[in-house]
């Protein structure tokens, strides 16, 4: 006979995890990212995202009200672009 034991601690996190996975998935397909989720996507701080590329006007960004916008693909592209020209 075959005995299954299932600790239900273990299992509840092994759902949070991968419910997690799947947000984190579904938030990367979104066209939009706002200020929060630029510094999340770069891994900076928004005054680092502010000298080194709002000032640049290249930088695809759009202000709606008082709320940043930024087109998730095209800064996909502007940072690698920008990182080879940082690199030489």
């Amino acid at each position: 006979m075959i005995e299954i034991k299932l600790d239900d601690d273990e299992l509840k996190a092994l759902y949070l995890e991968e419910v997690q996975k799947r947000l984190d998935k579904i938030e990367l397909q979104s066209i939009l990212m706002d200020t929060k989720q630029l510094c999340k996507v770069l891994s900076l701080s928004w005054p680092t995202v502010e000298k080194l590329f709002l000032s640049d006007p290249n930088f695809p960004s759009m202000r709606i009200g008082k709320k940043w916008l930024f087109n998730r693909k095209q800064v996909q592209d502007y940072i690698d672009h920008w990182s080879i020209e940082k690199k030489k």
